[in-house]
């Protein structure tokens, strides 16, 4: 995108493999935004910075992503606490009608945010919603169990998952990932701070 020059940072790579990328953007002029995307880290900053600053701005903020990122992990916990949430959501939004036997975290769901198998009632999460507002890992839970009710995707089963209240600005949060996910793979800056931080 015309305005900004990406390129791999001098950082050094952080411990969890993950590649930090900063992009100087020409339209930018105090602000710093850092996100997740494509198995890297982005960090966005003024085209004016320089190197100290730049070195400085992705330290921070990077590390502002990572502590932020850590705080949700905690709070979703691990199996046995997504499995709670689920039965939660089920008596709160679907009468108790959807009963898992299983729910857990996957980290080999790249192209999707959950999947059920209604056969053996299990559910499965991406580990990318992770690093996403609860409200969100709520709503792909929901859509989860209710196929457990309605394997379809017809108007019965959109009309369950309707019963929580947050499924249309859950579904445009995860519809605005998708969005700046591709738009990050063709080198554009994305239009607004999907899963980032901002300083």
């Amino acid at each position: 995108m015309p305005g900004t020059t990406p390129h791999a940072s001098a950082l050094p790579e952080p411990a969890d493999g993950d590649v930090v990328e900063v992009r100087r953007s020409s339209r930018r002029r105090r602000t710093v935004t850092a996100y997740r995307e494509l198995g890297r880290t982005v960090v966005l900053i003024p085209a004016a910075f320089s190197p100290a600053e730049e070195q400085r701005w992705v330290a921070q903020m990077v590390a502002k992503l990572r502590t932020r990122e850590e705080r949700r992990k905690r709070s979703l916990g691990g199996d046995a606490e997504l499995l709670a949430r689920a039965r939660a959501l089920s008596a709160a939004h679907l009468d108790g009608l959807a009963e898992p036997a299983s729910v857990r975290w996957v980290d080999n769901q790249h192209r999707r945010w959950g999947s059920c198998t209604p056969a053996d009632r299990t559910i499965r999460l991406s580990s990318r919603l992770r690093s996403m507002p609860e409200y969100v890992v709520d709503y792909v839970l929901v859509h989860e169990l209710v196929h457990l009710l309605e394997p379809g995707h017809d108007e019965r089963f959109w009309a369950l998952v309707a019963q929580y209240p947050r499924a249309e600005r859950a579904r445009g949060f995860l519809e605005g990932v998708e969005l700046a996910a591709t738009a990050g793979a063709a080198g554009a800056e994305p239009a607004s701070d999907v899963d980032g931080v901002s300083g």
